[in-house]
Protein backbone atom coordinates (compact mmCIF):
# COMPACT_ATOMS: atom_id res chain seq x y z
CA UNK A 1 0.00 0.00 0.00
CA UNK A 2 2.68 2.42 0.89
CA UNK A 3 4.30 1.47 -2.58
CA UNK A 4 1.42 2.38 -4.24
CA UNK A 5 1.13 5.80 -2.64
CA UNK A 6 4.94 6.17 -3.19
CA UNK A 7 4.62 5.52 -6.63
CA UNK A 8 2.01 7.82 -7.05
CA UNK A 9 3.17 10.70 -5.38
CA UNK A 10 6.61 9.81 -7.78
CA UNK A 11 4.20 10.51 -10.71
CA UNK A 12 2.80 13.47 -9.58
CA UNK A 13 5.51 15.03 -8.53
CA UNK A 14 7.06 14.10 -12.20
CA UNK A 15 3.82 15.57 -13.90
CA UNK A 16 4.29 19.04 -11.97
CA UNK A 17 8.64 19.45 -12.75
CA UNK A 18 7.43 17.99 -16.09
CA UNK A 19 4.63 20.87 -16.38
CA UNK A 20 6.93 23.35 -15.12
CA UNK A 21 9.84 22.68 -17.37
CA UNK A 22 7.64 22.49 -20.46
CA UNK A 23 5.91 26.01 -19.65
CA UNK A 24 9.84 27.46 -19.71
CA UNK A 25 10.91 25.79 -23.10
CA UNK A 26 7.25 27.24 -24.73
CA UNK A 27 8.38 30.70 -23.06
CA UNK A 28 11.85 29.99 -24.63
CA UNK A 29 10.54 29.00 -27.96
CA UNK A 30 8.15 32.16 -28.22
CA UNK A 31 10.64 34.24 -27.54
CA UNK A 32 12.45 33.13 -30.12
CA UNK A 33 10.13 33.61 -32.46
CA UNK A 34 8.85 36.76 -31.77
CA UNK A 35 12.65 38.05 -31.84
CA UNK A 36 12.07 36.21 -35.42
CA UNK A 37 9.58 38.33 -36.63
CA UNK A 38 10.06 41.71 -35.17
CA UNK A 39 13.72 41.37 -36.98
CA UNK A 40 11.45 40.58 -40.23
CA UNK A 41 9.27 43.28 -39.85
CA UNK A 42 12.53 45.65 -39.46
CA UNK A 43 14.19 44.39 -42.28
CA UNK A 44 10.98 44.91 -44.09
CA UNK A 45 10.23 48.21 -43.18
CA UNK A 46 13.90 48.97 -44.43
CA UNK A 47 13.54 47.47 -47.39
CA UNK A 48 10.07 49.46 -48.06
CA UNK A 49 11.64 53.20 -46.83
CA UNK A 50 14.40 52.18 -49.50
CA UNK A 51 11.67 51.28 -52.34
CA UNK A 52 9.78 54.47 -51.47
CA UNK A 53 12.68 56.65 -51.10
CA UNK A 54 13.97 54.94 -54.77
CA UNK A 55 10.15 55.46 -56.22
CA UNK A 56 10.08 58.98 -54.84
CA UNK A 57 13.20 59.86 -56.32
CA UNK A 58 12.32 57.82 -60.03
CA UNK A 59 8.95 60.12 -59.97
CA UNK A 60 10.85 63.65 -58.85
CA UNK A 61 13.09 62.98 -61.91
CA UNK A 62 10.05 61.64 -64.16
CA UNK A 63 8.29 65.27 -63.17
CA UNK A 64 11.36 67.17 -63.61
CA UNK A 65 11.64 65.53 -67.43
CA UNK A 66 8.14 66.89 -67.81
CA UNK A 67 8.16 70.12 -66.02
CA UNK A 68 10.99 70.48 -68.43
CA UNK A 69 9.61 69.14 -71.71
CA UNK A 70 6.33 71.63 -70.84
CA UNK A 71 8.56 74.65 -70.62
CA UNK A 72 10.32 74.52 -73.51
CA UNK A 73 6.79 73.78 -75.63
CA UNK A 74 5.87 76.67 -74.07
CA UNK A 75 8.83 78.69 -74.78
CA UNK A 76 8.54 77.14 -78.75
CA UNK A 77 4.61 77.70 -78.82
CA UNK A 78 5.89 81.70 -77.51
CA UNK A 79 8.64 82.09 -80.20
CA UNK A 80 5.86 80.57 -82.69
CA UNK A 81 3.40 83.11 -81.65
CA UNK A 82 5.90 86.12 -81.31
CA UNK A 83 7.00 84.89 -84.88
CA UNK A 84 3.69 84.92 -86.56
CA UNK A 85 2.27 88.28 -85.16
CA UNK A 86 5.02 89.83 -86.69
CA UNK A 87 4.25 88.63 -90.01
CA UNK A 88 0.48 89.84 -89.49
CA UNK A 89 2.15 93.30 -88.17
CA UNK A 90 4.15 93.07 -91.40
CA UNK A 91 1.24 92.44 -93.63
CA UNK A 92 -0.86 95.11 -91.61
CA UNK A 93 1.93 97.32 -93.07
CA UNK A 94 1.75 96.01 -96.23
CA UNK A 95 -2.05 96.52 -96.58
CA UNK A 96 -1.99 99.83 -95.12
CA UNK A 97 0.48 101.23 -97.86
CA UNK A 98 -1.43 99.56 -100.30
CA UNK A 99 -4.86 101.02 -99.20
CA UNK A 100 -2.50 104.33 -99.37
CA UNK A 101 -1.84 103.82 -102.73
CA UNK A 102 -4.86 102.37 -104.47
CA UNK A 103 -6.79 105.96 -101.97
CA UNK A 104 -4.06 108.05 -103.98
CA UNK A 105 -4.74 106.36 -107.43
CA UNK A 106 -8.79 106.97 -107.05
CA UNK A 107 -8.11 110.80 -105.95
CA UNK A 108 -5.89 110.85 -108.98
CA UNK A 109 -8.62 108.96 -111.19
CA UNK A 110 -11.01 111.70 -110.13
CA UNK A 111 -9.10 114.32 -110.79
CA UNK A 112 -8.17 113.32 -114.43
CA UNK A 113 -12.31 112.69 -114.37
CA UNK A 114 -13.18 116.35 -113.55
CA UNK A 115 -10.84 117.24 -116.68
CA UNK A 116 -12.05 115.21 -118.82
CA UNK A 117 -15.26 116.12 -117.97
CA UNK A 118 -14.06 119.80 -118.39
CA UNK A 119 -12.17 118.96 -121.63
CA UNK A 120 -15.58 117.19 -122.92
CA UNK A 121 -18.05 120.44 -121.67
CA UNK A 122 -15.25 122.71 -123.98
CA UNK A 123 -15.50 120.81 -126.79
CA UNK A 124 -19.37 120.49 -126.97
CA UNK A 125 -19.30 124.39 -126.36
CA UNK A 126 -16.86 124.50 -129.81
CA UNK A 127 -19.03 122.26 -131.49
CA UNK A 128 -21.70 123.81 -130.87
CA UNK A 129 -20.12 127.02 -132.12
CA UNK A 130 -19.51 125.58 -135.04
CA UNK A 131 -22.50 124.12 -136.20
CA UNK A 132 -24.03 127.44 -134.92
CA UNK A 133 -21.77 129.22 -137.73
CA UNK A 134 -22.03 126.63 -140.23
CA UNK A 135 -25.51 126.84 -140.12
CA UNK A 136 -25.27 131.22 -140.64
CA UNK A 137 -22.99 130.00 -143.63
CA UNK A 138 -24.89 127.28 -145.22
CA UNK A 139 -28.37 128.70 -143.95
CA UNK A 140 -29.75 125.60 -143.45
CA UNK A 141 -30.47 124.01 -139.58
CA UNK A 142 -28.77 120.70 -138.93
CA UNK A 143 -31.98 119.20 -139.44
CA UNK A 144 -32.64 120.52 -142.66
CA UNK A 145 -29.42 119.19 -143.61
CA UNK A 146 -29.42 115.92 -142.72
CA UNK A 147 -32.76 115.73 -144.62
CA UNK A 148 -31.29 116.87 -147.36
CA UNK A 149 -27.76 114.54 -147.47
CA UNK A 150 -30.78 111.62 -146.87
CA UNK A 151 -32.34 112.85 -150.33
CA UNK A 152 -29.30 112.83 -152.45
CA UNK A 153 -27.98 109.10 -150.81
CA UNK A 154 -31.59 107.88 -151.36
CA UNK A 155 -31.89 109.21 -154.50
CA UNK A 156 -28.37 107.94 -155.88
CA UNK A 157 -28.57 104.24 -154.12
CA UNK A 158 -32.00 103.66 -154.67
CA UNK A 159 -31.90 101.13 -156.87
CA UNK A 160 -29.17 99.65 -155.72
CA UNK A 161 -30.72 99.42 -152.24
CA UNK A 162 -34.07 97.54 -154.14
CA UNK A 163 -31.39 95.39 -155.89
CA UNK A 164 -29.73 94.51 -153.02
CA UNK A 165 -33.00 94.04 -150.91
CA UNK A 166 -34.24 91.61 -153.59
CA UNK A 167 -31.39 89.81 -153.56
CA UNK A 168 -31.01 88.89 -149.72
CA UNK A 169 -34.86 88.33 -150.02
CA UNK A 170 -33.99 85.46 -152.21
CA UNK A 171 -31.22 84.12 -151.32
CA UNK A 172 -32.91 84.22 -147.40
CA UNK A 173 -35.78 82.22 -148.91
CA UNK A 174 -33.47 79.79 -150.68
CA UNK A 175 -31.45 79.27 -147.17
CA UNK A 176 -35.48 78.79 -145.20
CA UNK A 177 -36.47 76.64 -147.44
CA UNK A 178 -33.35 74.93 -147.17
CA UNK A 179 -33.42 74.64 -143.62
CA UNK A 180 -36.69 73.46 -143.66
CA UNK A 181 -35.91 70.93 -145.32
CA UNK A 182 -33.09 70.18 -143.77
CA UNK A 183 -35.28 70.33 -140.38
CA UNK A 184 -37.64 67.60 -142.13
CA UNK A 185 -35.65 65.10 -143.36
CA UNK A 186 -33.75 64.99 -139.96
CA UNK A 187 -37.12 64.60 -138.18
CA UNK A 188 -38.10 61.84 -140.42
CA UNK A 189 -34.55 60.59 -140.07
CA UNK A 190 -34.86 60.19 -136.47
CA UNK A 191 -38.44 58.51 -136.85
CA UNK A 192 -38.13 54.30 -137.19
CA UNK A 193 -41.75 53.98 -135.66
CA UNK A 194 -42.58 50.89 -138.22
CA UNK A 195 -45.98 50.89 -139.76
CA UNK A 196 -48.55 47.75 -140.76
CA UNK A 197 -52.03 48.24 -142.53
CA UNK A 198 -54.69 46.71 -141.04
CA UNK A 199 -57.29 44.31 -143.53
CA UNK A 200 -60.88 43.26 -142.03
CA UNK A 201 -60.76 39.77 -142.25
CA UNK A 202 -58.94 36.99 -139.69
CA UNK A 203 -57.93 33.53 -140.74
CA UNK A 204 -57.28 30.50 -137.92
CA UNK A 205 -56.36 27.76 -139.66
CA UNK A 206 -57.84 24.50 -137.67
CA UNK A 207 -56.60 20.63 -137.44
CA UNK A 208 -59.41 19.09 -139.28
CA UNK A 209 -62.67 19.54 -140.87
CA UNK A 210 -64.96 17.96 -138.28
CA UNK A 211 -64.02 20.97 -136.16
CA UNK A 212 -66.39 23.51 -138.32
CA UNK A 213 -69.09 21.01 -137.53
CA UNK A 214 -69.10 22.09 -134.04
CA UNK A 215 -68.26 25.32 -134.70
CA UNK A 216 -71.65 25.76 -136.71
CA UNK A 217 -73.57 23.53 -133.85
CA UNK A 218 -76.84 21.87 -133.99
CA UNK A 219 -79.08 23.95 -136.59
CA UNK A 220 -76.10 26.68 -136.62
CA UNK A 221 -77.01 27.55 -132.64
CA UNK A 222 -73.36 28.08 -131.63
CA UNK A 223 -72.34 30.23 -135.05
CA UNK A 224 -75.21 32.30 -134.02
CA UNK A 225 -74.78 32.24 -130.49
CA UNK A 226 -70.66 33.61 -131.50
CA UNK A 227 -71.81 36.03 -134.23
CA UNK A 228 -74.06 37.77 -131.70
CA UNK A 229 -71.95 38.13 -128.67
CA UNK A 230 -68.87 38.77 -130.57
CA UNK A 231 -70.71 41.15 -133.40
CA UNK A 232 -68.33 39.48 -135.96
CA UNK A 233 -69.26 36.64 -139.07
CA UNK A 234 -67.77 33.57 -138.94
CA UNK A 235 -67.18 31.89 -142.24
CA UNK A 236 -66.57 28.15 -142.58
CA UNK A 237 -67.15 27.23 -145.57
CA UNK A 238 -64.80 28.50 -148.40
CA UNK A 239 -61.81 27.55 -146.73
CA UNK A 240 -60.62 24.43 -146.42
CA UNK A 241 -59.48 23.98 -142.63
CA UNK A 242 -59.58 27.18 -141.79
CA UNK A 243 -62.08 29.51 -140.63
CA UNK A 244 -62.19 33.41 -141.44
CA UNK A 245 -63.17 36.21 -138.86
CA UNK A 246 -64.58 38.79 -140.97
CA UNK A 247 -65.73 42.60 -139.54
CA UNK A 248 -64.37 46.11 -139.74
CA UNK A 249 -63.99 46.48 -136.11
CA UNK A 250 -60.67 45.09 -135.07
CA UNK A 251 -61.34 45.30 -131.76
CA UNK A 252 -64.15 43.14 -132.23
CA UNK A 253 -62.42 40.85 -134.45
CA UNK A 254 -59.80 40.10 -132.23
CA UNK A 255 -61.97 39.24 -129.37
CA UNK A 256 -63.37 36.83 -131.69
CA UNK A 257 -60.04 35.20 -132.72
CA UNK A 258 -58.55 34.90 -129.13
CA UNK A 259 -62.02 33.58 -128.22
CA UNK A 260 -62.66 30.88 -131.39
CA UNK A 261 -59.15 29.57 -130.31
CA UNK A 262 -60.21 29.11 -126.79
CA UNK A 263 -63.03 27.18 -127.70
CA UNK A 264 -61.15 24.96 -130.22
CA UNK A 265 -58.25 24.39 -127.70
CA UNK A 266 -61.16 23.43 -124.76
CA UNK A 267 -63.14 21.30 -127.64
CA UNK A 268 -66.74 21.78 -125.71
CA UNK A 269 -68.60 24.22 -127.86
CA UNK A 270 -71.83 25.46 -126.96
CA UNK A 271 -73.80 28.47 -126.34
CA UNK A 272 -72.67 28.39 -122.42
CA UNK A 273 -69.29 27.83 -123.03
CA UNK A 274 -69.03 30.78 -125.80
CA UNK A 275 -70.38 33.17 -123.39
CA UNK A 276 -67.43 31.82 -120.86
CA UNK A 277 -64.82 32.26 -123.51
CA UNK A 278 -65.78 35.49 -125.22
CA UNK A 279 -65.74 37.28 -121.57
CA UNK A 280 -62.42 35.44 -121.49
CA UNK A 281 -61.43 36.88 -124.40
CA UNK A 282 -63.03 40.45 -123.64
CA UNK A 283 -60.83 40.49 -120.58
CA UNK A 284 -57.39 39.36 -122.43
CA UNK A 285 -57.54 41.89 -124.97
CA UNK A 286 -58.86 44.56 -122.58
CA UNK A 287 -54.93 43.97 -120.75
CA UNK A 288 -53.49 43.89 -123.78
CA UNK A 289 -54.54 46.99 -124.71
CA UNK A 290 -53.46 48.59 -121.40
CA UNK A 291 -50.27 46.91 -122.47
CA UNK A 292 -49.70 48.35 -125.46
CA UNK A 293 -50.43 52.15 -124.27
CA UNK A 294 -47.82 51.66 -121.50
CA UNK A 295 -45.47 50.37 -124.51
CA UNK A 296 -46.10 53.29 -126.65
CA UNK A 297 -45.63 55.50 -123.72
CA UNK A 298 -42.43 54.09 -122.90
CA UNK A 299 -41.03 53.53 -125.84
CA UNK A 300 -41.86 57.43 -126.88
CA UNK A 301 -40.54 58.20 -123.61
CA UNK A 302 -43.75 60.08 -122.27
CA UNK A 303 -44.16 59.92 -118.42
CA UNK A 304 -46.94 60.56 -116.04
CA UNK A 305 -49.67 60.15 -118.11
CA UNK A 306 -52.94 59.06 -116.24
CA UNK A 307 -53.57 54.96 -116.28
CA UNK A 308 -56.49 55.53 -117.50
CA UNK A 309 -55.49 57.60 -120.43
CA UNK A 310 -52.92 54.98 -120.97
CA UNK A 311 -55.85 52.41 -121.68
CA UNK A 312 -57.49 54.90 -123.84
CA UNK A 313 -54.22 55.29 -125.90
CA UNK A 314 -53.60 51.37 -125.73
CA UNK A 315 -57.07 51.28 -127.83
CA UNK A 316 -55.88 53.09 -130.77
CA UNK A 317 -53.63 49.69 -131.48
CA UNK A 318 -56.70 48.36 -132.84
CA UNK A 319 -57.99 51.69 -134.86
CA UNK A 320 -57.17 52.27 -138.38
CA UNK A 321 -57.06 55.57 -140.24
CA UNK A 322 -57.28 55.06 -144.31
CA UNK A 323 -55.38 51.81 -143.54
CA UNK A 324 -53.11 53.57 -140.84
CA UNK A 325 -52.80 52.30 -137.91
CA UNK A 326 -53.42 54.90 -135.32
CA UNK A 327 -51.28 54.35 -132.48
CA UNK A 328 -47.94 53.71 -134.76
CA UNK A 329 -48.90 56.90 -136.57
CA UNK A 330 -49.35 58.61 -132.89
CA UNK A 331 -45.72 57.51 -132.01
CA UNK A 332 -44.35 58.70 -135.28
CA UNK A 333 -46.12 62.05 -134.95
CA UNK A 334 -44.73 62.36 -131.61
CA UNK A 335 -41.05 61.74 -132.64
CA UNK A 336 -41.45 64.04 -135.58
CA UNK A 337 -42.46 66.84 -133.67
CA UNK A 338 -39.86 66.17 -130.88
CA UNK A 339 -37.16 66.31 -133.59
CA UNK A 340 -38.50 69.23 -135.20
CA UNK A 341 -38.86 70.87 -132.02
CA UNK A 342 -35.64 70.31 -130.67
CA UNK A 343 -34.27 72.04 -134.31
CA UNK A 344 -36.77 75.27 -133.60
CA UNK A 345 -35.66 75.72 -130.34
CA UNK A 346 -39.60 74.72 -128.91
CA UNK A 347 -40.43 72.53 -126.30
CA UNK A 348 -39.85 69.51 -127.42
CA UNK A 349 -41.84 67.67 -124.43
CA UNK A 350 -45.21 69.57 -125.22
CA UNK A 351 -44.65 68.59 -128.64
CA UNK A 352 -43.61 65.12 -128.00
CA UNK A 353 -46.58 64.71 -125.68
CA UNK A 354 -49.29 66.38 -128.13
CA UNK A 355 -48.22 64.41 -130.76
CA UNK A 356 -48.99 61.14 -128.87
CA UNK A 357 -52.45 62.08 -127.92
CA UNK A 358 -53.26 64.07 -130.70
CA UNK A 359 -55.83 61.24 -132.15
CA UNK A 360 -56.74 60.09 -128.58
CA UNK A 361 -60.47 61.29 -129.32
CA UNK A 362 -60.40 58.08 -132.27
CA UNK A 363 -60.26 55.81 -129.65
CA UNK A 364 -63.56 56.22 -128.44
CA UNK A 365 -65.31 58.10 -131.44
CA UNK A 366 -67.60 55.03 -131.74
CA UNK A 367 -69.10 55.61 -128.63
CA UNK A 368 -69.31 59.10 -128.30
CA UNK A 369 -71.00 61.44 -130.25
CA UNK A 370 -68.33 64.50 -132.33
CA UNK A 371 -65.26 64.82 -133.85
CA UNK A 372 -62.26 62.96 -132.74
CA UNK A 373 -60.67 66.39 -132.22
CA UNK A 374 -63.22 67.39 -129.76
CA UNK A 375 -63.53 64.21 -127.72
CA UNK A 376 -59.82 64.48 -127.77
CA UNK A 377 -60.00 68.14 -126.03
CA UNK A 378 -62.41 66.74 -123.06
CA UNK A 379 -60.33 63.24 -122.90
CA UNK A 380 -57.29 65.26 -121.64
CA UNK A 381 -59.11 68.00 -119.90
CA UNK A 382 -60.75 64.88 -117.70
CA UNK A 383 -57.17 63.56 -116.76
CA UNK A 384 -55.64 66.77 -115.94
CA UNK A 385 -53.06 67.27 -119.18
CA UNK A 386 -51.49 70.54 -119.18
CA UNK A 387 -52.97 73.75 -121.14
CA UNK A 388 -50.36 73.82 -123.31
CA UNK A 389 -50.15 70.44 -124.75
CA UNK A 390 -53.87 71.02 -124.81
CA UNK A 391 -53.01 73.43 -127.26
CA UNK A 392 -50.71 71.68 -129.16
CA UNK A 393 -53.09 68.97 -130.05
CA UNK A 394 -56.26 70.53 -131.00
CA UNK A 395 -54.76 72.78 -134.00
CA UNK A 396 -53.65 69.52 -135.93
CA UNK A 397 -56.58 69.71 -138.17
CA UNK A 398 -56.98 73.13 -138.52
CA UNK A 399 -60.55 72.90 -136.42
CA UNK A 400 -58.65 75.60 -134.36
CA UNK A 401 -55.96 78.11 -134.82
CA UNK A 402 -52.39 77.59 -133.39
CA UNK A 403 -51.94 79.28 -130.67
CA UNK A 404 -48.23 77.94 -129.98
CA UNK A 405 -45.28 77.08 -132.23
CA UNK A 406 -45.96 73.88 -130.59
CA UNK A 407 -49.22 73.50 -132.25
CA UNK A 408 -47.57 74.31 -135.39
CA UNK A 409 -45.08 71.49 -135.10
CA UNK A 410 -47.75 68.80 -134.57
CA UNK A 411 -49.89 69.79 -136.91
CA UNK A 412 -46.29 69.16 -139.65
CA UNK A 413 -45.76 66.54 -137.99
CA UNK A 414 -49.38 64.57 -138.30
CA UNK A 415 -49.31 65.80 -142.24
CA UNK A 416 -45.45 64.20 -142.92
CA UNK A 417 -46.76 61.42 -141.01
CA UNK A 418 -50.10 60.61 -142.68
CA UNK A 419 -48.91 61.81 -146.17
CA UNK A 420 -45.90 60.04 -146.62
CA UNK A 421 -46.04 57.19 -149.45
CA UNK A 422 -48.08 53.96 -148.69
CA UNK A 423 -49.02 55.30 -145.50
CA UNK A 424 -52.48 55.55 -146.14
CA UNK A 425 -55.28 53.88 -148.27
CA UNK A 426 -58.24 56.04 -149.04
CA UNK A 427 -60.71 53.33 -150.17
CA UNK A 428 -60.29 51.00 -146.83
CA UNK A 429 -60.98 54.01 -144.73
CA UNK A 430 -64.22 54.79 -147.00
CA UNK A 431 -65.41 51.29 -146.77
CA UNK A 432 -64.80 51.19 -142.94
CA UNK A 433 -66.63 54.35 -142.49
CA UNK A 434 -70.12 53.12 -144.59
CA UNK A 435 -69.97 49.72 -141.91
CA UNK A 436 -69.84 52.34 -138.98
CA UNK A 437 -72.45 54.52 -140.85
CA UNK A 438 -74.66 50.92 -140.99
CA UNK A 439 -73.99 50.58 -137.00
CA UNK A 440 -75.09 54.49 -136.28
CA UNK A 441 -78.08 54.14 -138.29
CA UNK A 442 -79.54 51.25 -136.82
CA UNK A 443 -77.99 52.04 -133.18
CA UNK A 444 -80.62 55.18 -133.23
CA UNK A 445 -83.77 53.28 -133.04
CA UNK A 446 -85.59 52.54 -129.68
CA UNK A 447 -84.86 49.20 -128.53
CA UNK A 448 -82.21 48.13 -130.27
CA UNK A 449 -79.11 46.64 -128.04
CA UNK A 450 -76.39 45.35 -130.54
CA UNK A 451 -76.10 46.32 -134.22
CA UNK A 452 -73.48 44.50 -136.08
CA UNK A 453 -72.45 45.33 -139.77
CA UNK A 454 -71.26 42.15 -141.88
CA UNK A 455 -70.52 40.51 -145.20
CA UNK A 456 -68.64 42.96 -145.92
CA UNK A 457 -71.37 45.52 -145.66
CA UNK A 458 -73.90 43.59 -147.61
CA UNK A 459 -75.68 42.67 -144.41
CA UNK A 460 -76.54 44.02 -141.17
CA UNK A 461 -77.58 42.37 -137.71
CA UNK A 462 -79.49 44.52 -135.43
CA UNK A 463 -80.43 42.47 -131.63
CA UNK A 464 -83.53 44.07 -130.11
CA UNK A 465 -84.42 43.89 -125.90
CA UNK A 466 -87.20 41.39 -125.85
CA UNK A 467 -88.57 43.21 -122.85
CA UNK A 468 -88.79 46.17 -124.67
CA UNK A 469 -89.83 45.01 -128.71
CA UNK A 470 -92.70 42.10 -129.25
CA UNK A 471 -92.50 40.62 -132.29
CA UNK A 472 -94.50 42.73 -134.50
CA UNK A 473 -92.34 45.81 -133.66
CA UNK A 474 -88.85 43.41 -134.81
CA UNK A 475 -90.65 43.52 -138.34
CA UNK A 476 -91.47 47.14 -137.86
CA UNK A 477 -87.96 48.37 -137.01
CA UNK A 478 -86.45 45.84 -139.65
CA UNK A 479 -88.77 47.99 -142.35
CA UNK A 480 -87.93 51.55 -140.60
CA UNK A 481 -83.92 50.53 -140.59
CA UNK A 482 -83.79 49.52 -144.33
CA UNK A 483 -86.05 52.71 -145.07
CA UNK A 484 -83.86 55.04 -143.25
CA UNK A 485 -80.76 53.24 -144.99
CA UNK A 486 -82.08 53.80 -148.33
CA UNK A 487 -82.44 57.34 -147.49
CA UNK A 488 -78.90 57.96 -145.97
CA UNK A 489 -76.38 55.80 -147.62
CA UNK A 490 -75.15 55.50 -150.94
CA UNK A 491 -73.97 51.74 -152.18
CA UNK A 492 -73.93 49.09 -154.55
CA UNK A 493 -76.76 46.23 -154.61
CA UNK A 494 -78.46 45.75 -151.88
CA UNK A 495 -78.50 45.29 -147.62
CA UNK A 496 -79.86 43.04 -146.33
CA UNK A 497 -81.34 43.77 -142.49
CA UNK A 498 -81.57 41.02 -140.27
CA UNK A 499 -83.55 42.15 -136.80
CA UNK A 500 -83.48 39.25 -134.00
CA UNK A 501 -85.94 39.11 -131.00
CA UNK A 502 -84.03 36.90 -128.21
CA UNK A 503 -86.16 35.41 -125.48
CA UNK A 504 -84.12 34.54 -122.72
CA UNK A 505 -85.31 33.37 -118.87
CA UNK A 506 -82.83 32.43 -116.17
CA UNK A 507 -83.46 31.04 -112.78
CA UNK A 508 -81.68 29.52 -110.03
CA UNK A 509 -82.11 25.84 -108.01
CA UNK A 510 -80.96 26.57 -104.41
Amino acid sequence: MNQIIFYTAGIALCLIVGSILGYYIRQNIAKRRAGTLEAKLQKRVAEVKEETSAMIKKAEAKASDILDKAQNEIDERRREFLKAQQVLLNREGILNERISSFEQKEKDLQDKGEKLKLIKEDLEKLRSEAEDKLEKVADLSREDAKKELMKLVEIEKEKEILERMKKLEEKGQEKLQARAKEIVALAIQKCAVPQTQEITTTTIVLQNEDIKGRIIGKEGRNIRAFEKLTGVELIVDETPESVVISGFNPIRRQIAKVALDKLIQDGRIQPAKIEEKVEEAKTEIAQKIKEAGDKAAYDIGVIGLNDKLVQILGRLYYRTSYGQNVLLHSMEVALIAEAIAEELKANSQVAKRAGLLHDIGKAIDQQVQGSHIDIGIKILEKFGESEAVIKAMKAHHDDYPAETLEAVIVKVADAISGSRPGARKDTLENYLQRLKDLEDIANKFEGVEKTYAIQAGREIRVFVRSDRVDDLGTAKIAKQIAEKIEEELKYPGEIKVTVMRETRVVEYAR
